[in-house]
């Protein structure tokens, strides 16, 4: 792909993010009023669609890909660890948070319960399986076109896609099991009788 071609897909992504960055810069303009971890996260927002911004400038202006690489290195380095810092802010806000409320008896809302982490699980390791899978097709492909034909095509094409529907279903199943355990104990689920 040529250089001026990914700078306009970098430049047209960069100008769709500003569903991300205008919301950040309202954060930075707010100043105190807004916690210190959600001004750190508008931060390390701004770094990253800016470093895209650079990136596609550096793309149009450079002959070689030495300086936009630099720049996405270096850019990517910078909101890593404006994420991590705003993370570490957030997570002593709530401790913070927590420790006033017991101050004054409340033991807050109940947690959160283990479903949405085991659906972001379950999402992620099916599209892992399936990235995998989409790679073996890929080899199989070429295989294919060399000449050796181990695996049908097809087959191979529906792998990934039962992986990522299998996942897909196993997430929802999971969901659905936590939405109907957190209803019941808001609404108090009647007692099981043994017979």
């Amino acid at each position: 792909m040529s250089q001026p071609v990914l700078a306009l897909g970098t430049a047209a992504v960069t100008a769709a993010g500003s569903v991300w960055y205008l919301p950040a810069l309202a954060d930075l303009r707010a100043g105190d009023d807004r916690p210190a971890s959600r001004r750190t996260g508008a931060v390390a927002c701004l770094s990253g669609w800016s470093t895209a911004a650079a990136v596609a400038v550096l793309l149009l202006l450079s002959d070689g890909w030495w300086p936009p690489c630099a720049a996405a290195l270096a850019g990517a380095t910078a909101t890593a660890g404006l994420w991590a810092r705003a993370a570490v802010h957030r997570r002593r806000g709530t401790r913070e948070a927590a420790r006033l409320w017991a101050q004054l008896g409340w033991s807050g809302p109940p947690g959160r319960s283990r479903g949405a982490s085991v659906v972001v699980a379950l999402v992620l390791t099916g599209s892992l399986l399936a990235a995998t899978a989409a790679a073996t097709a890929a080899v199989v492909g070429v295989l294919r076109d060399h000449g050796r034909d181990p695996v049908p095509l097809g087959t191979a094409a529906a792998v990934p896609l039962t992986l990522v529907a299998l996942a897909l279903a196993a997430a929802v199943a999971v969901a659905l099991t936590a939405a109907r355990r957190a209803r019941h104990r808001e609404y108090g689920a009647p007692a099981r009788t043994v017979r």
